[in-house]
């Protein structure tokens, strides 16, 4: 229905969680569940092309602490709270604070479909004009980077400049000298994400033992050598872009350490307990045949 788009649930109850991501699933929404704020938040970023819909009653931050912080970081987000115990002050103080609707246990399935696909529907064209605005902003910049009037040319632009409005990751192919950092470039700087660091890291240039603390950084003392605390690319990316270079040369035994980072978007540095939240573009790029390679 929207591809692309999920809807974000949160609700401490495992019965009622259940309950309602069912009601969503049969209604062919994507729902992404979690049982408390601080989960959800962390796989929240501007942009992020979802509805929340939550709980008011949470334990540790509730609901409205919740739609005050999503509102912060993203105030066309569209955030439906749900209660049990709302009263009109509550729901005039939500609405207020950004909420995009307000629903009272006991509610319809019906009604809470009805509502979600609305919020959907604006967060769709929300997306939409957003692309519309940076493909506008980014046309006469990007033909002037990405030179050339021949049809695959102005096929690679029209394709950098969608994707570079999205948040997808992506995976560059093309023989050495072809202009992949080049079209890496591209995709952040005609991205939401431009404001923030585009850091490259060759994956073949790196001994193996340097890999890991090249990326995730390290903690003074985490090894013989480590005289202080270094932040590796990943966080240096931070809130913009990693392009990870001759991606086929990365050694196979660091490749489940970088997945586990890829599908959690956490990371420890080396000497470190503490995972730390990461909102990171990755682009990847090679030469080879990766599909031939794994097999």
């Amino acid at each position: 229905m929207f591809d692309g788009f999920k809807v974000v649930l949160i609700d401490d109850d495992p019965a009622v969680r259940r309950s309602l991501v069912q009601t969503l699933e049969l209604a062919s929404f994507e729902v992404e569940a979690f049982g408390s704020a601080e989960q959800a938040l962390d796989r929240l970023a501007p942009g992020s092309p979802c509805v929340v819909v939550t709980d008011v009653r949470l334990p540790r931050m509730d609901g409205m602490a919740l739609l005050q912080r999503l509102m912060q970081l993203d105030r066309n987000l569209p955030v439906i709270l749900i209660t049990a115990h709302g009263d009109v002050g509550l729901a005039v103080e939500a609405m207020r604070a950004g909420a995009y609707d307000f629903l009272e246990k006991p509610f319809a399935p019906d009604r809470l479909v009805d509502v979600t696909r609305r919020a959907m529907e604006k967060r769709a064209l929300s997306a939409e004009v957003q692309s519309l605005r940076l493909q506008l902003a980014s046309r006469p910049g990007i033909e002037s980077t990405l030179i050339g009037r021949s049809a695959a040319m102005r096929t690679l632009q029209q394709q950098v400049q969608r994707l570079a409005a999205t948040a997808a990751d992506v995976m560059i192919v093309g023989e050495t000298g072809t202009g992949k950092e080049l079209v890496a470039r591209c995709l952040h700087d005609y991205s939401p994400r431009r404001e923030r660091n585009f850091v490259a890291i060759n994956c073949g240039g790196l001994p193996e033992t340097l890999l890991e603390s090249e990326l995730f950084g390290h903690e003074m003392g985490a090894f013989t050598t480590a005289a202080k605390k270094r932040v590796g690319k990943f966080e240096h990316a931070n809130g913009g872009t990693l392009l990870l270079d001759e991606i086929e040369s990365m050694p196979m035994s660091f490749q489940v350490k970088l997945l586990r980072v890829l599908q959690e978007r956490r990371l420890e540095r080396l000497g470190s307990n503490e995972e730390i939240p990461i909102d990171v573009r990755v682009v990847a790029a090679t030469k080879a045949d990766l599909r031939a390679l794994s097999e």
